[in-house]
């Protein structure tokens, strides 16, 4: 139904029409539009697009390698696990694996970036509750983790440091001692979260038995990630459809089975206590050998070599001749807020003829129309956080 025909439809049944966005601190750049009776939610439209990026037909012009700074972009707080889901399709389609070793730092980088993705969105719900001190002791703490990554890659954000045949760069020589310092720091960090946030009367009041989403609808819309699993569905790719190296890592899929706000706060943090077991044994686990595919490193010149092997320069030579063969291929990794699904077709050449993504904030918009209708007015901005939605991954 289109936007006018619903006001029409609200006037005529004496609704009261609200407009959250789309420039709002706390939305995000999206118009969510809400109508209520009272102080209680009728029916709500989130209004998506207003920062539409056109990244699946912009990465159709582009050599394959040179996709991967465009495919970050949406989800900015988890962008390597945005770019391992783009290049892990494009493996396939070319037919090509990365080595044991990049593998692991592939898995190390990843799960740093889900703890990151993961405190984001704990200061952002932190913030939509009016809590202030929550929002920064969130956001500083990302900080110890982006560094790694920062020192590592030279960038904070968008580190397009997985390529198809493995990583641009090595782990830094003192990269062991430096996330177990971050790790250990977060996990003390965890008890002040608890008795702050995680166990406020006001929090617990203001989440509890709020926004519930049952097992049942949560399958039914197709919800995933940490929500999916907050309302009892044990799914995660990393266990259902293993990739890289994770089914060789010993690790849990954290569920709650209330499905509320306060749930969805809950497993995050269960979440990123897994995180940190998966970083630890990937760490002890890493195997010595290349970063990269052989064919990329055997056809270099010596010279070129002997600059790569001393870590001065970045492997793109080799990769702007890719050009996979004819087909098709798709690949399904679970970022921070849930199941990345990529398609690529190739047609031959140097470019992919179609690529489409589907991301989880997309996948999570049935909680504005099929949650919010119902609840409060005052438990809007409390759902909204819940979810961890982020406007620019759905817009795309």
């Amino acid at each position: 139904m289109t936007y006018e025909a619903l006001s029409q439809v609200s006037q005529e049944e004496g609704l009261i029409e609200l407009q959250v966005g789309p420039a709002h601190a706390g939305s995000g750049h999206m118009r969510i539009l809400v109508w209520v009776e009272g102080d209680t939610v009728v029916k709500v439209d989130p209004d998506v697009g207003f920062v539409h990026r056109g990244v699946e037909k912009l990465s159709e012009g582009r050599l394959y390698v040179k996709a991967v700074p465009m495919v970050e972009r949406p989800s900015l707080v988890d962008t390597v696990n945005a770019n391992l889901a783009y290049v892990e399709a494009v493996e396939a389609l070319a037919g090509i694996k990365p080595p044991p070793r990049a593998s692991y730092v592939r898995v190390i980088t990843a799960e740093i970036s889900r703890i990151i993705s993961h405190l984001y969105g704990i200061a952002i719900f932190g913030i939509f509750l009016g809590t202030s001190t929550v929002f920064m002791w969130a956001l500083a703490d990302r900080e110890p983790f982006i560094d790694l990554l920062e020192e590592m890659t030279g960038a904070r954000i968008t580190y397009s440091h997985i390529i198809p045949g493995g990583v641009r760069w090595e782990l830094p020589a003192d990269f062991g001692d430096r996330i177990e310092t971050a790790l250990r720091y977060l996990e003390n960090r965890f008890n002040e979260y608890e008795k702050l946030w995680v166990k406020n009367p006001v929090v617990v009041a203001r989440t509890q038995g709020v926004g519930r989403l049952s097992r049942e609808d949560a399958i039914r819309l197709g919800v995933v990630g940490p929500n999916l699993r907050a309302s009892g569905v044990k799914r995660d790719i990393r266990k259902d459809r293993p990739y890289e190296v994770y089914d060789q890592l010993d690790f849990d899929v954290p569920v709650r089975h209330e499905g509320d706000c306060y749930a969805r706060l809950l497993i995050r943090i269960d979440e990123m206590r897994e995180s940190m077991k998966i970083i630890r044994q990937a760490m002890k686990q890493i195997p010595d050998g290349k970063i990269v595919y052989d064919d990329y490193y055997n056809k270099m010149s010596p010279l070129f070599k002997k600059i790569y092997d001393e870590g001065r320069v970045k492997i793109t030579q080799s990769l702007t001749s890719l050009a996979p063969p004819p087909g098709e291929a798709v690949s399904l990794v679970e970022g921070g807020r849930g199941e990345m699904f990529y398609y690529l077709v190739s047609d031959g050449t140097r470019f992919p003829y179609r690529f489409r993504s589907v991301t989880p904030s997309y996948r999570n918009l049935p909680f504005f129309t099929h949650v919010m209708p119902g609840q409060k007015l005052a438990d809007v901005p409390a759902i909204y956080g819940s979810i961890d939605y982020f406007p620019p991954e759905a817009d795309r």
